[in-house]
């Protein structure tokens, strides 16, 4: 069956996306052709000014429209704390849990030595500097539990511990909900280690 040529470059690049594909993007590329032209050029102005407006916050790294985040320039924030984490994503999801009101530190990636990720790639001599210029009391390292995300908690801790600034983790453990009987023997040994006083 021939597809028409500008229907099949839609779905080759919606597929591209992560998460999704080639049934998924042919099924959201017949959703856009059936978009009434209001929506559909709602749809398209969002995505350009996604790219057009969109840049890293010049002191932590993540998403902004300014120089500086919203997180950054609020004088509600708790400045003397950082959490440090892998990518945007990451603040996203700490920021709608409304527990934490510090500052963010986004990595923009973990050490990985065979993809070629080292200390360079990331944006840690940015975290340092960060460190000379503002009073910070705490870092949490809030990076995934797998084994790059640890091999980078632990450089971190290294290069942050000598500097007199007090150095966390997330706990780690069973998720709320959760049930002993089905969880891996390394999460259960996590929430073991990380248990605390009620």
């Amino acid at each position: 069956m021939q597809i028409a040529e500008p229907l099949l470059v839609a779905i080759e690049e919606l597929s591209k996306l992560p998460g999704i594909g080639k049934k998924t993007a042919q099924r959201l590329a017949l959703h856009i052709l059936k978009l009434d032209d209001y929506k559909a050029k709602n749809l398209f102005k969002s995505l350009e000014e996604l790219k057009s407006k969109i840049r890293f916050c010049s002191r932590c790294f993540n998403l902004s429209v300014e120089e500086l985040c919203d997180i950054c320039k609020s004088p509600k924030r708790d400045t003397s704390t950082i959490c440090v984490v892998e990518e945007a994503s990451d603040v996203i999801a700490i920021e709608k849990t409304n527990e934490y009101n510090g500052l963010y530190h986004v990595l923009g990636g973990v050490l990985s030595p065979l993809a070629g990720v080292n200390p360079d790639s990331l944006k840690i001599k940015e975290l340092l500097k960060r460190f000379e210029t503002e009073d910070i009391k705490e870092v949490i390292l809030a990076l995934n539990p797998n084994t790059e995300g640890e091999a980078t908690s632990l450089y971190l801790a290294k290069l942050i511990k000598p500097l007199n600034i007090k150095v966390t983790r997330i706990a780690r453990g069973l998720p709320m909900g959760g049930d002993l009987e089905f969880a891996d023997e390394a999460t259960i040994g996590r929430a073991m280690i990380n248990r605390m006083s009620i």
